[in-house]
């Protein structure tokens, strides 16, 4: 069963507009509901959102629909996907969804589910409900009609969690960090718990209006973030994405490391303390060939996966593995989360900071990065770039030219309509000759 309507992280688009319309969310509302009651008899729902303006309007057209199908639905408002995660296991919700883009601008919006055990549904579960949304679909009965309320809590009770990941023993006394939380959803969750652990804290993006999330701030902009470590003399700077599922830390300098760079760090701390199951790191095809030279130094494995930390996660339970992620800045910690989780991946690089005294610098670069060149063609609806004989001829060539000394690797965006066009390569004149003939080829296919 194939899967048109999700991608990698959901359903994702612009706000108002096919598939990010109330009436799609209305009809993924009942599909849920009936393939959630067929599979466990479910009755019970936890939502959660982000501060983009749209999430109103799909909040209250899933509500409509989760209803419609007999299912309670409790609604915590704002609060990190990984928080969603969290609640759905804690409180024994049999369906978790979240209203999010993640990275995306505020003009788009996205609905992502999670099971009863709190990971992300599967592709073929995915698949399940999206050829539920052309079926007629029995409502409940009018006695059955499920109910919906707020719950105020929510974000408190994944506070708290988050602190119970933070090793007893430590504290942040003494630190001054920078947050930056994209005027997105862990607006108040992140300075609060760093604050709460004895950090000084120099709040950024921490002002959502509906519009201005991840504008010019957060992972994906650590610009901002940066000035505010230099301008404060802040020791170290933490930057979270719209729903705070990937993570960014900045050295007292305003240097930025990746999440390649955070899992190397505790890949290598894991595994002096005995704690790394498996003996390797889970990580995606786009991570960089320095951390898998970096971890074979140490007698350790990576292990690569499809682009999406949803199978991230799937590879860490099929082999048993504990920490994995993507350089994007997903970082995933089964020991504690079923999700990639920001706040809590940038309490473990504080609680190295903490345990060590070392300064964020001597800790944000565990290997030297192979030069890595990544650039995004955008193509309209209906396109197949890929397809295009110039396309691939292109391809072929690029691959002759790196054979042996680099790799070339090029996939559609499972979120936005791009072509990523990657490669890595220790000649920097080799690297843009190959990552520029196969652009090129592509704006020629897309023009």
């Amino acid at each position: 069963m194939t899967r048109k309507l999700f991608g990698t992280d959901g359903v994702r688009g612009t706000a108002n507009t096919a598939p990010m319309t109330a009436e799609v969310a209305l009809r993924l509302g009942l599909a849920a509901g009936k393939f959630f009651s067929r599979h466990t008899g479910a009755r019970r729902v936890v939502i959660g959102k982000d501060t983009r303006l749209s999430g109103y309007m799909l909040e209250n057209a899933l509500t409509a629909g989760l209803t419609s199908m007999g299912m309670n639905v409790l609604l915590l408002g704002p609060v990190p996907t990984p928080a969603v995660g969290f609640l759905t296991r804690s409180m024994r919700a049999d369906l978790g969804v979240m209203i999010s883009a993640s990275h995306n601008p505020h003009h788009d919006n996205g609905i992502k589910f999670f099971g009863p055990d709190g990971f992300k549904l599967s592709d073929a579960a995915e698949a399940e409900i999206e050829a539920l949304l052309g079926a007629e679909i029995a409502l409940a009965a009018p006695a059955e009609i499920g109910r919906a309320k707020r719950i105020e809590d929510g974000r408190g009770r994944y506070q708290e969690y988050a602190k119970t990941t933070f090793p007893q023993g430590l504290r942040l006394d003494g630190l001054k960090v920078v947050i930056d939380c994209a005027n997105g959803a862990a607006y108040r969750a992140a300075p609060e718990v760093l604050w709460e652990l004895g950090a000084e804290v120099i709040p950024v993006g921490t002002a959502p209006n509906g519009k201005n999330i991840n504008l010019g701030c957060g992972s994906t902009h650590p610009e901002a973030a940066a000035e505010a470590v230099v301008a404060h003399g802040a020791d170290v700077g933490i930057t979270l994405d719209g729903d705070a599922d990937r993570v960014m830390i900045l050295d007292q300098n305003g240097r930025v490391a990746d999440g390649d760079q955070i899992m190397a760090l505790l890949a290598a701390r894991w595994a002096d303390e005995g704690k790394l199951k498996g003996g390797a790191l889970v990580a995606t095809v786009m991570s960089n060939l320095g951390l898998e030279r970096f971890l074979q130094g140490r007698g350790l494995r990576l292990e690569r996966t499809p682009v999406g930390d949803r199978y991230v996660v799937e590879r860490m339970r099929e082999g048993g593995f504990n920490l994995g992620g993507e350089q994007s800045g997903h970082i995933v910690m089964t020991d504690y989360t079923t999700t990639g989780d920001g706040l809590v991946a940038g309490l473990q690089f504080l609680a190295e900071m903490a345990r060590s005294g070392r300064a964020a610098s001597e800790l944000v670069q565990s290997f030297e990065t192979v030069p890595q060149m990544l650039k995004n063609v955008r193509y309209a609806a209906g396109q197949e770039p890929l397809a295009d004989p110039r396309v691939q001829k292109a391809v072929a060539g690029a691959e002759a030219q790196l054979a042996g000394s680099g790799r070339l690797l090029i996939r559609k965006s499972g979120t936005e309509p791009l072509i990523r066009v990657m490669a890595e390569a220790e000649d920097p004149a080799i690297l843009e000759a190959a990552v520029g003939s196969v652009v090129a080829a592509i704006q020629d296919a897309t023009a």
